[in-house]
């Protein structure tokens, strides 16, 4: 494993080389002893997996290959990131959360306890990209949301708590609790009672 700053890797931890803990942000180049990564206990870190600085993640996380967490972000318990996804800086993951592979997660996003993310679906933070950083929204992900496989949800949006986002949506409004966005753009609909049952 390779360490940069002070990092706090919880007991029972499995590592799979190469594994890189700590890496320094651009604010934190240069800079001794700075504030690295905090992990607690029983995580699973798969090859290629690098985090940043100022992370602070909960007990049993895991990760898949070559995923990426930036700084300034908070994870919870019981939660496991999917191969190459990224997790951009200053995010806010709740418990038990399942972001499967490829998942890209923005700078600013906020995502609730038991949320599910597919394979490669996409939240944006920038609506007329480059935008200028003060400009940057993430989307909040209430607790009990799922994110299709492949749907893209835009700068700011809120999907509401119980909501489900269809694969390939592009989500371009905020979604009321309990309800399903389906289409490009998203249309809403009543959940059907499948997807009720999982709840």
């Amino acid at each position: 494993m390779i360490e940069y700053g002070r990092n706090a890797l919880g007991e029972g931890a499995v590592i799979f080389e190469p594994v890189t803990i700590g890496f320094p942000s651009r604010d934190r180049i240069g800079e001794k002893g700075y504030p690295g990564a905090t992990i607690g206990r029983n995580a699973v870190l798969r090859s290629g997996t690098i985090v940043y600085c100022d992370v602070t993640i909960g007990e049993e996380f895991q990760t898949g290959h070559n995923v990426l967490i930036r700084e300034k972000t908070t994870i919870g318990d019981r939660v496991a990131i999917g191969t190459a996804a990224v997790v951009e800086g200053d995010c806010t993951i709740g418990d038990d959360v399942r972001l499967q592979s490829l998942v890209y997660i923005p700078t600013g996003a906020r995502i609730g306890n038991r949320v599910f993310v597919g394979p490669n679906a996409v939240l944006t933070n920038d609506r007329y990209p480059p935008g200028p950083h003060e400009s940057l929204r993430g989307p909040v992900i209430g607790d009990d949301a799922v994110i299709g496989a492949n749907a893209t949800i835009l700068p700011g949006v809120v999907v509401g708590e119980g909501a489900f986002v269809a694969a390939g949506a592009v989500v371009t409004k905020d979604v009321p609790p309990g309800v399903l966005a389906v289409g490009a753009p998203a249309r809403f609909r009543p959940l059907p009672a499948e997807a009720r049952r999982c709840r």
